[in-house]
Parts: structure tokens; C-alpha cells; sequence
């Protein structure tokens, strides 16, 4: 018997890794995939693609609907911002979704419960990424410790590990490990601002910041590539 772990899963770049890594370390993955009410759902197709393509018979979609609070490019009628250079990604960006990590984890911990699964994987990065706050370190400690407080399971003495892998990876790093496990990245979808028929635009933060990683391994994002 494997031992049991949930994975929220965006079928991005990162959480596909974080599957494949989870994998790898010899859990029962369970994908949980939220639709929050984000304005392109591009992303939600290329979860069910990704999840397929790594074999994972459980891959549960549950919606939440974050768009009824707004106050993000991606959940509101605001514009994505382009080009930005390095430097300005070190601002909080338009694109940080109100508490979104803090809500996906809590669902993941409710279903965690649920299955008996002691382990949560989170595809968080405080390196490569656009400065969003629930994307540290300190985040993910804060919330492994309330988690053991508040569920039924950690009263009972069951420690729930909230594990983030690639945290102090750059994003060159996470391609690399993805590549060694047999990730397809040409299945993902990281992009904000996709077209209709759900292209990366190539010039937001995530696509700039994938561009990048690619080109530092002599490749091209096969994303941008394939669109």
C-alpha cells in the first residue's frame, strides 16, 4: 500500500511537477483541482490532460467560486499586465487572487481528512515567481501548523504535512527535476491572459518567466512553441 497524499493541481508548470515528484517519492496522488472562478479555463482543460497523461486515477475539479469577491486580473474584468521586466516582478502584481492559496489549501485539508491522506503538496515557489505572499515559506509553515489544529485527524494525532518541493527552486530547476521524471510541459498551461482558443500570450509574468527558464536550458517552451 502507497501512502495517500492530495495535490492541488492547476495543470500548470509547477503542480505538474509537484505530481510527478509526488509520484516519484512513492504516494497515491490525488489530484484536486479548484475552478475558482477564474476568467479563462484554459487551465482546467490542461489539468484533466496533464492528469491523464501521469496515470492519476483520482482527479477530483471542485469550484469555488473566488470571482464573487473580484480584485484580480484573473478573477476580474482587469487587464494583465505585459512585458514587465525582472524588477517590477518583485511587486505584488494585479494578477494575486485574494487569499486563493490560503482557500485551495484549506479545500485540500478538508479532503485530505476525508481520504486519510497525511500529506498535501502544494506547487508553490518563492523563487521564480510574481511575488505573490502566499507563495513563502513562512505561508506554508503557518498553515501546516493551523492545520493540525483545526481537523479532526490531527486531534486524533494524525500530522499533516504540507510539503512544497520546489519552494527554493528556480523555475530552470523545476523544468530540470519535471524532465528527469518524464513531465510533458507541452500539456501545461501557466499562461494569464490566454487567447480564446487558449494560446499562452507569451508576454505575462508566467509566460515571461517560463520563456526565460526554457531559454536558460537551450529550449524553447514548448507551450509557446506548439501555439
Amino acid at each position: 500500500m502507497h501512502p495517500r497524499a492530495v495535490v492541488l493541481f492547476s495543470g500548470g508548470l509547477d503542480s505538474t511537477t509537484v505530481i510527478a515528484i509526488a509520484q516519484a517519492e512513492g504516494f497515491e496522488v490525488s489530484a484536486l483541482t479548484v475552478a475558482y472562478g477564474q476568467r479563462h479555463h484554459a487551465e482546467i482543460a490542461a489539468a484533466k490532460q496533464c492528469a491523464e497523461a501521469l496515470g492519476v486515477a483520482n482527479h477530483k475539479i471542485v469550484e469555488v467560486g473566488l470571482n464573487a469577491i473580484g480584485g484580480s486580473a484573473l478573477t476580474d474584468d482587469i487587464a494583465v499586465p505585459k512585458d514587465r521586466d525582472e524588477a517590477s516582478m518583485a511587486e505584488i502584481p494585479i494578477t494575486y487572487v485574494p487569499a486563493r492559496n490560503t482557500v485551495f489549501l484549506a479545500v485540500a485539508l478538508g479532503y485530505a481528512e476525508v481520504l486519510g491522506a497525511d500529506d498535501i503538496f502544494v506547487g508553490v515557489n518563492a523563487v521564480d515567481y510574481s511575488g505573490y505572499p502566499d507563495c513563502r515559506p513562512e505561508f506554508v509553515a503557518a498553515f501546516e501548523a493551523m492545520a493540525n489544529l483545526a481537523t479532526k485527524r490531527g486531534v486524533e494525532g494524525h500530522r499533516t504535512h504540507v510539503r512544497a518541493p520546489l519552494i527554493h527552486m528556480t523555475k530552470r530547476e523545476i523544468i530540470e527535476t519535471g524532465l528527469r521524471l518524464g513531465v510533458d510541459y507541452g500539456l501545461t498551461h501557466s499562461c494569464y491572459d490566454p487567447n480564446a482558443v487558449g494560446h499562452a500570450c507569451g508576454r505575462c509574468d508566467s509566460c515571461l518567466i517560463r520563456k526565460r527558464a526554457f531559454a536558460e536550458l537551450g529550449m524553447e517552451d514548448p507551450v509557446l512553441v506548439r501555439a
